[in-house]
């Protein structure tokens, strides 16, 4: 297989109603792993909590093979959910500081992504776009049980509900890897985006030949002309031929 480089952007951007920025993302092009995550908002220092995640994140280096690198993602994570679910304790029994988070890693032949919570990773290949992720959230949880409609589900009075989260609810993570293919570009973000852009509208966005940073400002400008209700991050990683 050729040798791969891998080119990426992300921005993020407090909206244009909500007063503080709880979301937070990690672009570590150089070893492979890039990360959004979504402090829950309602919630105390739901900023501090996306904070400590991609701060614990960007001190971890390759270890092993592109699992073992996940699995220690994984264990830094849960060391942050205990972190956090103490502070949130000190603070009250009510208390809860907590964040979505989602991962994605990747070397020269394969990818691997990682999710606690609704914040999604989708892939572009070949010209059509697939969600990697499975959101953490009731109103998946209705879908997947048939009493609810996919296209129901943005609009339900329960679709801001998230069930697994670092630091709030059950910790639990979802995992998928794969065969890297030629020309995949990714996109993680935040439901600040997906809240307010379609998939035909990301498709759209995400094919080549635009940059990821080209890609990352156009995708925050349809938020932004859309009124931008909620905090909106994106990070975009395209794979390209080295040399």
């Amino acid at each position: 297989m050729s040798a791969i480089r891998f080119v990426s952007h992300g921005l993020t951007h407090v909206g244009l109603v909500r007063r503080r920025n709880e979301d937070a993302f990690l672009d570590r092009p150089e070893v492979g792993l890039w990360a959004a995550a979504d402090g829950m908002g309602g919630h105390e220092a739901g900023d501090y909590a996306s904070a400590r995640i991609v701060a614990a994140l960007s001190e971890i280096a390759p270890t092993g093979d592109l699992a073992a690198f996940a699995n220690s993602c994984e264990a830094r994570l849960r060391d942050v959910d205990a972190e956090l679910r103490i502070r949130a304790a000190m603070l009250g029994p009510a208390a809860t500081i907590a964040s979505t988070v989602v991962l994605l890693l990747a070397d020269e032949s394969e990818y691997i992504c990682v999710w606690a919570g609704d914040s999604r990773i989708y892939l572009w290949r070949n010209g059509e776009l697939r969600r990697l992720t499975t959101d953490h959230s009731r109103v998946q949880e209705l879908v997947d049980a048939g009493l609810l409609a996919p296209e129901s589900a943005a609009s339900h009075p329960h679709s801001n509900i998230v069930t697994c989260a670092i630091g709030g609810g059950r910790l639990e993570f979802g995992r998928v890897s794969e065969a890297l293919g030629p020309g995949d570009r990714f996109l993680l973000c935040s439901d600040g985006l997906t809240n307010m852009v379609t998939d035909p509208e990301i498709a759209r966005e995400l094919s080549p030949p635009a940059m990821p940073a080209v890609t990352a400002q156009r995708l925050l400008d349809l938020v932004l002309a859309r009124g931008a209700h909620d905090n909106v991050t994106v990070v975009v990683v395209a794979t390209e031929a080295a040399g």
